[in-house]
């Protein structure tokens, strides 16, 4: 069978791709000329051939790194999100929503420091944590208390984690749980990066600088790296450049192996627990529907990626009425439903390998973005460069970038290019917005 169908399809050169390319374009350049107005240049400061061979990627050492890094088992937990108000109607809409599809949950809740055992188990009741990942915003100087409560209502291994801050209690809570290792307590997240317009390497170098400085912290306190990797979750937001996104999460994996390495060589192949979720930066207010193309496009790239859970944040999130909306939420859980159950995407654990183009593209981010987290290191880390305004400085110019582009003629669909409502006003800001110096934007927004 083989060699049947290598008759047929012979195998052909890289140069034999070229003469068929100037062929096509009928064009008078040479190949290197050709291939320069082909080449993709990315935000990223690198370029990319406008196609690839196998013998760029057939037994190279960095395509075997990179396969070795990701997830060896395949699926994802569809984790909704929502906003804890306080109310009765919360618990109804948690079970409503794992009887309906949802496999964990997100809940962001209230900056309130009076989380008492009560009111836990009024919002929990009927859902086992033993079971159920539950993944929680809060504020970092409430999580130990939250915690402490917790673990008084669901007196067993819990599963889900802390998508908070890391702070001083972050070495108390990460003791208070280290009978439940399903349960992660270390939050390294990207998503304030993400929507303050940092491009893909950004986003992995500053969110590695800031999960080195939080290790330090903890070491410091008296804990292990072989006690915080595993209770470690990465967040990371993913936007609308369709493989750019999926090289991001795989290079992220071979990023966090590079560091751990770095540590101990006995850490090199512990799998890291990310968490992917919907962009918000790419949202739009003005025609907002699109969101409904932009969230299916960056889930699709999210779980091809890796992601061990995601949330899908729905289309109307953007105006603050998500909440009130069962259509807008509905869709969103759904999102995680069709990618599973009708693409079938979780049959396969790592679907991007093999294909030259990414795997050239993941190879191409983790020597960007390590090379940017060296800088960062050299400034004395991550909390210095922040200080410092070198990173504020960093992602100004990439989101200036952006929005130069749409300035440029770069469609933004809904908003620069079929819309068809009135301009609307709105500014989107999460429900629980990570405290940090960086600026929270939309690029849509200077444009509506």
């Amino acid at each position: 069978m083989v060699s049947f169908f290598s008759t047929i399809f012979p195998s052909t050169s890289k140069s034999d791709w070229m003469a068929q390319v100037l062929k096509e374009l009928k064009s008078t350049q040479n190949g290197d000329e050709a291939m320069d107005s082909l080449r993709w240049h990315s935000p990223e400061g690198f370029s990319l051939d406008p196609y690839f061979t196998a013998d760029e990627l057939t037994g190279t050492a960095s395509a075997k790194t990179i396969q070795t890094a990701q997830k060896q088992q395949p699926g994802w937990l569809n984790a909704p999100e929502r906003l804890v108000t306080g109310d009765k109607s919360d618990n109804e809409g948690l079970r409503n929503a794992l009887a309906q599809g949802a496999d964990a949950l997100v809940l962001s809740m209230p900056a309130q420091s009076n989380w008492t055992t009560e009111n836990l188990a009024r919002l929990l009741n009927g859902i086992k944590l033993s079971d159920t990942p539950v993944f929680v915003r809060l504020p970092v100087e409430q999580t130990a208390h939250f915690i402490q409560a917790l673990k008084t209502v669901a007196p067993y291994q819990l599963k889900g984690g802390l998508l908070a801050d890391t702070g001083e209690s972050t070495a108390t809570v990460t003791r208070q749980t280290l009978d439940s290792p399903q349960f992660r307590t270390v939050c390294a997240s990207g998503q304030a990066f993400h929507n303050a317009g940092a491009t893909a390497t950004q986003e992995l170098a500053f969110t590695l600088a800031s999960l080195i400085d939080t290790y330090d912290q903890l070491t410091d306190a008296g804990l292990t790296l072989e006690q915080l990797i595993p209770k470690t979750v990465v967040s990371m937001s993913v936007g609308t450049s369709f493989f750019l996104e999926i090289a991001k999460l795989r290079a992220l994996r071979v990023l966090l192996n590079r560091l751990t390495a770095a540590y101990a060589a006995s850490l090199t192949h512990t799998a890291f627990f990310v968490h992917g979720q919907t962009s918000t930066f790419y949202d739009a207010a003005a025609t907002p529907n699109t969101n409904l193309l932009r969230a299916t496009t960056e889930a699709m790239a999210a779980v091809i990626g890796g992601c061990d859970v995601l949330t899908v944040h729905p289309y109307d999130a953007v105006l603050g009425t998500s909440a009130d909306s069962d259509l807008s939420t509905r869709m969103a859980r759904n999102i995680s439903l069709l990618l599973r159950d009708e693409c079938y995407l979780d049959k396969v654990a790592d679907p991007a390998a093999g294909s030259y183009y990414i795997e050239i593209l993941t190879d191409k981010l983790v020597e960007s973005a390590w090379t940017l987290f060296l800088a960062v290191e050299e400034k004395g880390g991550y909390a210095k460069a922040l200080s410092s305004g070198f990173i504020q400085t960093e992602l100004d110019k990439a989101y200036q970038e952006k929005v130069e582009a749409v300035q440029a003629g770069k469609v933004l669909v809904g908003v620069t290019k079929f819309r068809f409502d009135e301009p609307s006003s709105a500014s989107y800001k999460p429900a629980l917005a990570p405290e940090t110096a960086l600026p929270h934007r939309r690029l849509a927004q200077p444009f509506e």
